[in-house]
């Protein structure tokens, strides 16, 4: 028994097909869902989507968004949804090093808000690509 997964962020469609499991870092931790779930939506916070389809498990890094689990299955709107394969790391590093050098520099609630969401979603994709190179 499968479900759909939908990922969509604001540029594309980044997936849709059938999967057998999806675990997902929500608001209140990692979350796993099953054909036949509950219904829910939850956040989603800036972290590793994975899912299972005949088999094989594929990892991508996601930023924040919104979870919807249905019967007929999840769809993820998020703001970032970057395969493994797809991250360039030194850039991602260069990218968190500028985000983390402007919080310092950073006075408004506003500006520091986005910087941190910066920051989470580089580390997101760094732990990641890191995580599966020391596997």
């Amino acid at each position: 028994m499968s479900m759909l997964l939908n990922i969509v962020t604001p540029e594309r469609r980044t997936f849709s097909d059938s999967v057998d499991q999806v675990v997902l870092p929500g608001s209140e931790g990692e979350m796993g869902v099953l054909p036949g779930h509950a219904a829910l939506v939850t956040t989603l916070k800036p972290g590793e989507l994975r899912y299972l389809k005949d088999g094989q498990e594929t990892s991508l890094a996601v930023g924040e968004g919104v979870v919807e689990v249905t019967q007929a299955g999840v769809s993820v709107l998020t703001d970032m949804a970057i395969l493994e394969a797809d991250i360039n790391e030194a850039l991602v590093q260069e990218a968190l090093e500028r985000a983390e050098r402007a919080l310092l520099e950073k006075v408004g609630s506003e500006e520091v808000a986005a910087v941190q969401a910066s920051i989470q979603k580089s580390l997101a994709q760094l732990h990641l690509k890191r995580r599966r190179r020391n596997l």
